[in-house]
Parts: C-alpha cells; structure tokens; sequence
C-alpha cells in the first residue's frame, strides 16, 4: 500500500466516518443506507449507484434532503470516477452491494456479469487500497457454493459455481482475497442466503409471484418447482452487514444463513393462499409451469455459526416477513414502472 501522505487529506481523529455504499438505490443497499442512517445519524453517507432498471431514488427518498447522505451517479467499472470519489469524499468505510445479480441474465450476457461483478469490484479495490480505507465489506452469495442435496456449507467449503452469475461473484472473491493476502486491505466478506422484502424487483421470484398475481395471472415456475431456497429477510441481512462492520475478522468470510427453506412450488401456493385466499385445491389453478434455465441448482444449504459467534442470528421469522413484503407489495402496486413480461418470466 502506498504512503497515506500522498493520496488523502488527514482525516480527522473523531467517531464520525464517511461510509461509501455502491449499489445504494438498490435493494439490499437502500436498506442498508437507511439502517446506517438511523443508527449512525452523524456519519456521511456516499451512495454510488448508476441507476440501471432494479434500482430506484425512490427507494432512498427520506434521505435526500439531509444533509449527511449524498447520491453520486456513475459507474462502478469507471476507474477515473471511482478514484475520483475516493479522493473527493474521504472514504472510510466502503459497503460493495454494487451488482449484476439476475442469473436468468446472467445466461444471456455472462460477459457483462463478469465484467461488472468482479472488474467492477477490482476497480474499487484498488482505489480502497490507494486511500487506505479502514475497511471494505463484499456482499457475495450463497450460490458460489454450488448445488448441495445433502450437505450444509461452511466457509471453508469449495467455491463451485454453476452458472454465470455465480461464477463473476466466485470470481469477485478471490479478487478481495488477494488484496488482503497481498496488500493487507481489510476486507470481510458476506455470503448470504436469498433475500426478500419492500421494494424489491420484480425479477426475483417472491416479488415475480406477487406482482403476477396482482395482475390475475397464474406464477410461472421454472422446471418442476422443487429446487429450495433459504429466505431472509432484508433487515437480517443489514443488521449482519453492520455486525460485520464492527466486530467482523479482517480477511474472513461469513456465511450470513436463514433458517427458513421452502421449494419453489411450495412458495408459490404459499403466497396464492394469502394472496388469493385460495382453498387448498384449488392451489393449483394459480401455477403454470414453464422451461427451466440452463442450469438449476437444487438448493444451497449454509452454516452460518461464525455469524452467531459474532451475536447476529436472524429475528424476523419467515410468517413475518412475508406478511410485511405482501402488504408492501399490494399497497406499492405501480413503484416499479417498466414491469416487462420478461421480468416476470425470469427468476
């Protein structure tokens, strides 16, 4: 790492920091940004984010006219930019959200992921490197482990990722690894499990169903429906987030896990119950059965005991968190304006 001296200003000795988040307006990251306003109401807040179709101003506007939170449009790949962020904002702590994170996408333009997932995240690296951050969080996900039936993942499990997407993050981690290997830059990284609640895209299965049967339309279902997911609810994963933050090991990586699972199909009659008010045979009517991706992994079960150790388990069980989504949902109908038909296909 380089001399401080010739890249920053002093920064000032005081419990203020000045907290980049990239993937701001996003889902995960306009949660985090506001939890971090709430419990840290003295410290700056950097949002980064360019603003691509699933993320939204809209999601963050309780914060735009104060005075500690600040938007910046651009691009994470943009090294100019980024560098020119770093040595105009004083940068302390730096929250990466930023992603493409559509694996049905990710198929048809792998190229773009791995370009924007894990260039993107060298870009950063190197500017958090060059000023010396205090620390630097990567959001990763479970899906780097690959497929299990059986067997529940550690940290320490091999990385085999089965398609594109999966593959750019992979990919982005060992990135960050190298820099704390080679540069000692103090990075932690979080895996977690499938996340769901408030304003997020309709690309993503829990909102897909939604919106599709607001619209009287039956949930499409790729394959047979028995591949599983892990849900947690987002303020679990923020609240992680920020435990990693303060207490997370530099150069460690935490698996950020849900204890609840539930198969694709099962999710499905699920929300057409509570949706719908459906009887259960008549569950049925409401799914539709579509082609499968290239790949469909069956499930990624996570151990997550580092995380506990650190005192982080999750607190907003799946009954709850579901009831809030679908409330948000149906009082939200029209906050995403351009719902394609192929939004509501992918998953």
């Amino acid at each position: 790492m380089s001399d401080k001296s010739e890249n920053t200003v002093n920064k000032p000795q005081a419990a203020c920091k000045t907290v980049l988040v990239t993937g701001g307006a996003g889902f995960i990251g306009s949660h985090l940004i506001i939890l971090l306003a709430a419990r840290y109401p003295l410290w700056r807040i950097i949002n980064v984010d360019s603003l691509n179709y699933c993320s939204s101003l809209k999601n963050l506007i309780y914060l735009e006219n104060t005075s500690t939170y600040k938007f910046i449009q651009g691009d994470v790949c943009d090294q100019y930019f980024i560098d020119h962020i770093f040595s105009t904002e004083n940068i302390d702590i730096v929250f990466h959200c930023a992603a493409q994170s559509h694996v049905e996408n990710s198929f048809l333009y792998p190229s773009q992921f791995m370009h924007v997932n894990a260039a993107g995240t060298t870009v950063l690296l190197q500017a958090a490197c060059k000023f010396e951050v205090e620390k630097f969080i990567y959001m990763s996900t479970d899906e780097v482990y690959g497929d299990s039936v059986d067997k529940y993942f550690d940290e320490s499990s091999p990385k085999q990722p089965t398609n594109p997407y999966s593959t750019s993050k992979a990919a982005a981690e060992n990135i960050v690894l190298s820099y704390w290997r080679n540069h000692k830059l103090p990075v932690v990284i979080a895996r977690s499990s499938n996340v769901y609640g408030p304003r997020q895209y309709y690309e993503k299965v829990i909102p897909r169903f939604l919106c599709l049967l607001q619209e009287d339309q039956k949930c499409t279902i790729q394959g047979t429906g028995l591949q599983s997911r892990h849900f947690l609810y987002v303020d679990d994963v923020t609240e992680a987030l920020l435990i990693l933050m303060k207490r997370g090991i530099m150069g460690d990586i935490y698996n950020v896990a849900a204890n609840f699972e539930i198969a694709i199909i099962q999710l499905a009659r699920e929300l057409v119950k509570m949706v719908k008010n459906a009887s259960n045979d008549k569950l049925d009517d409401w799914l539709l059965f579509v082609d499968d991706r290239p790949v469909s992994d069956l499930r990624y079960p996570m151990i997550s005991e580092k995380m506990h150790k650190l005192g982080w388990k999750p607190k907003v069980p799946w009954e709850e968190g579901i009831r809030r989504t679908i409330k948000w949902y149906d009082e939200n109908k029209s906050y995403w304006q351009m719902v394609t038909e192929k939004d509501l296909q992918g998953c």
